[in-house]
């Protein structure tokens, strides 16, 4: 993109961003939602039982939000939870494109999809702190993906721009609350489609993208590589969302929620 992207750009672009990923990060809270879809015979996700096997492994043997278990994690822990459990299925998702090597490097499939997952994280480690308002999860999103510094008036967004940003945030959930309406639950093939419509949202600010946190350089070469690149850009986003939740720590550690029953002020 020639022209300069403005700050209000961008977070015209993150508001219905952060919005949507709301009930997204519920689905991936609840209770075992990846074997739902890991098992089923019908168009798996992952096509390798082998692969698939040990990635439900990985992801049943942790702890659950919600548990009592979880209530005696610390912060520490709980971001470990999230940038494991979470992290494996979006670092997936985002590297399967990695499949025919150099080939979907000509496509910003990758970016948005590694983005979209990163800024799912980094919603998820702000509501461990307390964040729940859009405004300082856009600032956390921009500060940690896109270094920029975005003042909290901004990231409030305008008044005029409401309706615009609530249609928006329909399109971006509807697939995902319409199977909730319906099945009473959320199947993995739901959540991995809404991951891409969030990623796709993020297509409009494209130089943006290329400035989060990614991959070493071995990472990038070996995922030129057919039959192994998809291999290499997964271990590739899992180096980058880990380097994501250290700036996210950073960040959140420097802006504390306000306590409980205070006014903000």
């Amino acid at each position: 993109m020639a022209e300069h992207i403005t700050d209000a750009y961008v977070v015209s672009v993150l508001r219905p961003y952060v919005r949507a990923t709301g009930p997204l990060v519920d689905a991936l809270r609840e209770k075992d939602p990846f074997s739902v879809l890991a098992r089923e015979a019908e168009d798996p996700v992952i096509d390798d039982p082998r692969l698939r096997d040990r990635l439900l492994h990985g992801l049943n043997a942790v702890k659950l939000p919600g548990t009592a278990a979880w209530a005696d994690m610390d912060i520490g822990a709980r971001t470990t939870w999230w940038t494991g459990r979470v992290g494996r299925f979006t670092s997936l998702v985002a590297a399967v494109p990695g499949i025919a090597g150099a080939v979907s490097d000509l496509l910003p499939v990758q970016d948005t999809l590694g983005a979209a997952g990163q800024g799912l994280l980094l919603c998820a480690l702000a509501g461990e702190r307390g964040h729940t308002d859009v405004a300082t999860r856009v600032r956390l999103i921009a500060w940690v993906l896109f270094e920029r510094d975005i003042p909290p008036e901004l990231a409030e967004g305008r008044m005029a721009d409401r309706g615009a940003e609530d249609a928006e945030t329909e399109r971006l959930t509807e697939e995902l609350d319409g199977e909730r309406s319906a099945r009473g639950r959320t199947s993995l093939k739901t959540v991995a489609r809404t991951l891409w419509r969030l990623g796709r949202s993020l297509q409009e600010i494209p130089d943006e993208l290329e400035k989060r946190p990614s991959g070493r350089f071995y990472h990038k070469a070996l995922g030129l590589l057919p039959g192994i690149g998809m291999a290499a850009d997964y271990l590739g986003e899992r180096s980058g969302l880990k380097r994501v939740a250290k700036r996210a720590d950073r960040w959140l550690a420097a802006h504390p929620a306000p306590a409980a029953g205070s006014d903000g002020a």
